[in-house]
This record gives structure tokens, C-alpha cells and sequence, in this order.
């Protein structure tokens, strides 16, 4: 075989090997739709609707349907207690909890059966498709399954969907200013961003703008924690939130088509912060095996045991 020929052919596997790796690139740059199509999976874990606790029963007021979204994780429980303690308090209010798994976590249920509020629990992992982007769209799916659960119901239930992260910290007051929202209602956030705070401008009683670390070019930039909306909304349209990173809340508020005439300031015309994005320190799960054998005939046992079941430690 001539030189020439051997030249050519070299020529010839390197720009395919450059070819290829053009496509390859490409391919794995090119990010997933944002809805995508039928690929979720909903596991119904369990409902109670039946109210346990010691509240009036006689009460008009509308019934809120708080929608957190959870994770298996060191703190999860210690994150769920303090939240489910505090809706605990609250009146008319379905706590909808839905974690980002293929399957329903017992201890998460041991906790809702445990607190005695009015629940629904789900499970929705997230699909695989979304989980290597550069920005996760966390808590879409759980979401999305929430509202697609109130959908389905017969009757369907009104009242007030509220978005409440296991990690947030809120003001009783708040969701109770909230719980008589017309269409959608507004109010800051605390600990978020630049500014450790997300708010709408109001100004004579009327939203006119934002005051968001982050708006670009968000139409409604406000923080998930900052805005619920009424049911009757919700039961008119059959949008649901878009695996969309950072534009989850935007993308959600323009399909059920609202004016900013129609936002309704709350906390006070939003001079007042009464929920807040709190972040526990994150910490991993030790090997407590090593302990447990340091200390038969002990209680370090069984409680390495249950820290095991609730994502604490390993044995």
C-alpha cells in the first residue's frame, strides 16, 4: 500500500474519531424536555383525610393542602418533625407529603400515622433523565404528582395549595392569612439569595415588580415558599410544574394564565417575612458497627438499629 493511500487513510479515522466526539458532546449537552411525557411513576402510599386532633369541627374557613416534597437523607426526619409539629397546630389543612423514591418509606409514614394531621402521602421519583443535569429540577416530580392527586379526586376538594419545602420554616400566621387566597397570593421569603430575601414590590396596595437576587428573565421570579394558589385555579387548567431548574415557579404561574393585577399581597404588604428558607447542616451517615460490637448487652444496638432505618447511620 502506497504512502499516499496510508496518509489518506489516517486522515480519514481522525476526523471520524473527531466526528464522533462532536456527537457525542452534543448529545450529552443537549438537555431532556422539560415535560416529560410518560414516563412518571405515582406510588398512592396511603391517605387520611380524617381529622384526630382536637379542633373545632363547626369552621367555614377554607381547607389548605400544603404540598411538601421530601428525600431520603440523614435529616429527613428531623426535618419532617419539626414542620409536621408546627402544621400540627393549624387547622383545616391536608398535609400532602411525597417523597422523591420508587417506593413508600415506612418510618415516613410511621410519622404522618404518628402526628395525626389529615395527609396524603405519595411517592414520586424523579425520572432518571433529569438527575445528571447540571441544574436538578428538585421536587418537580413530587409536585407534579400532587397536583395531579387533587385532580383526580371526586368531588373535586377547594380550598388553597401552598408549596412548603421539609426544610422551610413558616409562621403560622401566614398560612392562615393565606388560606382566604381569590386566585393567587403572594409574600417574601427569608434567607434566600443576595439579598436573604425574595419579595414582591407593592406599592398602593398593588404588586408592580420584584425584589429577587435572581430574576433574568422570569416573568413572576419569586421563591417556591412564596406564593399559594387557589384550588379552583389549579382545577381549571391542566398545567403542571416543568422540569425547568430555576424556572419552576415562573413557567408554573404563566400556564394558569395570571395578571399582576390579580396577585394578592399578604404578610402585611409584604413588609413582613414569615416563612424562611432554613438549611440544616448536612452530615453523613457514620458506620456505627465497629460501636455496636464495643457495647453488648446495651441499648447501642437497637438505637444503631432505628438510626439505620430513618437514613442516620450504617451498621
Amino acid at each position: 500500500m502506497s504512502y499516499l493511500k496510508i496518509s489518506v487513510m489516517k486522515y480519514l479515522l481522525a476526523l471520524l474519531c473527531i466526528i464522533g466526539i462532536l456527537a457525542m458532546v452534543l448529545t450529552k449537552s443537549k438537555s431532556p424536555p422539560y415535560e416529560p411525557g410518560h414516563i412518571e411513576k405515582t406510588v398512592k402510599c396511603k391517605s387520611d383525610l380524617m381529622e384526630r386532633r382536637q379542633l373545632p369541627t363547626a369552621d367555614p374557613r377554607p381547607v389548605l393542602y400544603v404540598v411538601t416534597p421530601t428525600y431520603r437523607r440523614v435529616e429527613q426526619v428531623a426535618e419532617l418533625t419539626r414542620l409536621g409539629q408546627t402544621l400540627l397546630t393549624v387547622p383545616h389543612l391536608v398535609w400532602m407529603v411525597v417523597e422523591d423514591a420508587d417506593a413508600c418509606s415506612p418510618h415516613v409514614a410511621a410519622l404522618l400515622d404518628r402526628l395525626g394531621i389529615p395527609y396524603v402521602h405519595l411517592a414520586s421519583a424523579m425520572p432518571a433523565q433529569y438527575r445528571s443535569e447540571r441544574y436538578v429540577p428538585r421536587g418537580v416530580s413530587n409536585r407534579r404528582a400532587a397536583m395531579t392527586w387533587l385532580r383526580d379526586q371526586s368531588p373535586q376538594p377547594t380550598g388553597v395549595m401552598y408549596f412548603l419545602d421539609d426544610d422551610n420554616t413558616i409562621d403560622i400566621r401566614l398560612l392562615e392569612q393565606m388560606r382566604h387566597t381569590k386566585k393567587v397570593s403572594m409574600f417574601p421569603v427569608g434567607l434566600v439569595a443576595d439579598y436573604l430575601v425574595s419579595s414582591p414590590i407593592v406599592q398602593e396596595g398593588r404588586v408592580t415588580g420584584w425584589f429577587d437576587g435572581w430574576i433574568v428573565d422570569r416573568q413572576f421570579p419569586v421563591d417556591m415558599a412564596g406564593f399559594a394558589v387557589n384550588l379552583s385555579l389549579v382545577m381549571a387548567s391542566d398545567a403542571l410544574m416543568p422540569y425547568h431548574a430555576g424556572y419552576e415557579e415562573d413557567k408554573l404561574l404563566r400556564a394558569f394564565g395570571i395578571t399582576m393585577d390579580e396577585i394578592e399581597p399578604l404578610a402585611n404588604q409584604c413588609t413582613e417575612i414569615l416563612v424562611w428558607h432554613t438549611k440544616t447542616k448536612k452530615n453523613q451517615p457514620p458506620s456505627l458497627r465497629r460501636e455496636v460490637a464495643s457495647h453488648p448487652n446495651s441499648n447501642i444496638a437497637a438505637l444503631a438499629e432505628n438510626m439505620e432505618r430513618i437514613a442516620m447511620a450504617t451498621t
